[in-house]
């Protein structure tokens, strides 16, 4: 349906859509991923669309349509890294998916582990994605994730979870999983609290 309506008058649907129910925020995250537009419009529809994210669903499904910050890394990246410091969840959430889905390589990588390491907001949502965009950052870039694992501010919280999805992926040997349980800290729940 996202595809048909991205091929028709998607303009004027973006702008009458409902969004009472889940599957039309859903749809309409698709819609402007799938429409040809160039990246400054794509930008304001982004804009007007993140607010509307409200669960991880729509949020990482959203992210993973946005394929065309592929071409514009370094304006989409000016764009979203803003949302790191957001006091609202899933904007937090949408920059961080943003990064792991698109920013893992050897230009970005330092810069990415820096910005998560900054983030400050306590949500669960949040925490969730910033493990899983460190260990999507050791997988692809070991060398660099493991020395940022050793030199971290991370609650340990999102420390221990990172180091869990790393030893989950079926890309880790099992030496190295080893080796990454062995890192894991002591819980520490009295210095934090996980807004869920």
């Amino acid at each position: 349906m996202a595809q048909r309506i991205a091929k028709a008058d998607w303009r004027t649907y973006l702008q009458e859509a409902e969004q009472e129910y889940f599957e039309e925020v859903m749809l309409q995250g698709m819609v402007i991923g799938y429409a040809e537009m160039d990246i400054d419009e794509r930008l304001q529809y982004i804009t007007s669309f993140v607010p509307k994210i409200d669960n991880w669903s729509v949020c990482d499904r959203f992210c993973g349509g946005l394929k065309c910050t592929t071409f514009h890394q370094q304006q989409v990246w000016n764009f979203i890294t803003p949302y790191l410091s957001s006091k609202h969840e899933y904007e937090v959430r949408f920059a961080v998916v943003m990064l792991l889905t698109y920013y893992v390589d050897d230009v970005y990588i330092q810069e990415v582990l820096e910005r998560l390491d900054r983030i400050e907001h306590n949500g669960y949502y949040v925490k969730m994605a910033v493990a899983w965009a460190i260990s999507i950052c050791y997988i692809h870039l070991p060398e660099p994730t493991m020395y940022y694992l050793q030199h971290n501010q991370l609650d340990v919280f999102t420390y221990n979870k990172a180091l869990q999805k790393i030893t989950e992926s079926y890309r880790i040997d099992s030496d190295t999983k080893t080796k990454i349980r062995l890192m894991k800290r002591k819980s520490a729940q009295s210095s934090i609290q996980i807004h869920k």
